[in-house]
């Protein structure tokens, strides 16, 4: 009986769909609703791609098949940084990406996905879950037809693979560096090139010198793209993104048009992920790390305290002019991140910091 009845819905869904545009509003049925999902990444690409898709099988099985999710990669619906765009006007339901490419629709989206010396992994969530970031992501994300949800996160990334030695702030000067977003910003004020590419063309653009250095997700993502092939140094600690928060974006309207039962469904599945997901890169990065070093020699350099000392000054002015010189929300969420990262610092500072400094004093373990 439950059989026939699925089957006689499933027949349903498929008789509305057929009948579509090419960009339709969300196929609903009797009991089932089919959900496109579109991601900024590669289908499969570790981590990223293959995180859609998990989050996109978790609904499906979740809700029990009321809500089927598919899942089109970059490129296969709507070209990658479309889609926003696609989601908020409706020719697309849920959207997998990082916030800080929506910068164009609202300078605030960047500080639900990174800031500069701003907030880690274990913060960002923090901020989100029980310190008021969430109810503003949902009042900036409203104004575009999208409810909001973090739903990973890939920790703190590392400074980025050079083709030259940087041994003070002013070797920055004049180098062509992939990064995106507010780290872009930072590195113009030290007087590098901060140059926009997706992650597919990046080895290519090193390869042939277009650009002297990049930046992408941290060591299980940067071993898969190849980067130790073609750049010599690998340097550490990043600034640009502490704790670079994973979104998914959902159609308002779809949102609101679900029951209570089913939005609890999707938010489970969104809070799962957000804790798979940091986990997986926790373990992938520390693995992907021990076979750069090991397997492929990589050059691991630190930057020195000055150049982090400037950085973080230069930092300091890109967020306050972002903070500051936006509009009313922009300057409400600016506010409230700032009062909760100064919290979290003292708290940081005392508890996992003076630790991991413990943990690292030379004993037998």
């Amino acid at each position: 009986m439950k059989r026939r009845l699925f089957l006689t819905r499933t027949a349903q869904g498929i008789t509305l769909a057929a009948g579509a545009s090419a960009f339709p509003t969300p196929a609903v049925s009797q009991g089932l609703r089919r959900l496109k999902l579109v991601t900024t990444w590669p289908r499969d690409f570790p981590g990223l791609g293959t995180g859609a898709q998990r989050l996109a099988d978790a609904i499906t099985q979740m809700s029990a098949g009321r809500l089927v999710v598919k899942v089109y990669a970059a490129g296969e619906l709507v070209p990658p940084f479309e889609s926003f765009d696609a989601v908020s006007g409706g020719a697309a339901d849920i959207y997998h990406a990082f916030e800080h490419y929506w910068q164009n629709r609202s300078r605030a989206f960047n500080f639900f996905a990174a800031v500069p010396y701003g907030l880690t992994a274990g913060e960002m969530a923090a901020w989100i879950y029980h310190g008021g970031g969430q109810e503003l992501w949902d009042e900036l994300s409203a104004g575009f037809n999208i409810k909001p949800f973090q739903v990973g996160n890939t920790g703190a990334q590392l400074g980025g693979w050079f083709n030259k030695e940087i041994n003070d702030i002013n070797e920055f000067k004049g180098l062509k560096i992939r990064m995106p977003g507010l780290g872009g910003e930072v590195l113009k004020r030290i007087g590098a090139v901060p140059v926009p590419l997706a992650g597919v063309k990046i080895f290519p653009a090193l390869l042939a010198g277009t650009i002297d250095a990049t930046e992408w997700a941290g060591p299980w993502n940067d071993l898969a793209l190849g980067f130790y092939k073609v750049a010599k140094y690998y340097y550490y600690p990043g600034f640009h993104e502490p704790g670079t928060a994973l979104s998914a974006g959902m159609n308002l309207k779809v949102w609101d048009s679900l029951d209570d039962s089913l939005k609890a469904v999707v938010s489970q599945a969104m809070a799962a992920e957000n804790a798979i997901s940091r986990a997986e890169y926790s373990a992938r990065n520390a693995d992907a790390l021990f076979t750069l070093r090991q397997k492929h020699r990589v050059d691991m350099r630190r930057f020195t305290d000055g150049t982090l000392k400037a950085i973080g000054g230069a930092s300091g002015e890109v967020v306050a002019a972002l903070g500051t010189g936006g509009d009313a929300l922009t300057r409400k969420i600016y506010d409230d991140f700032k009062k909760f990262r100064s919290k979290a610092l003292s708290w940081s500072h005392l508890g996992e910091q003076s630790f991991w400094n413990a943990r690292i004093l030379p004993f037998t373990y």
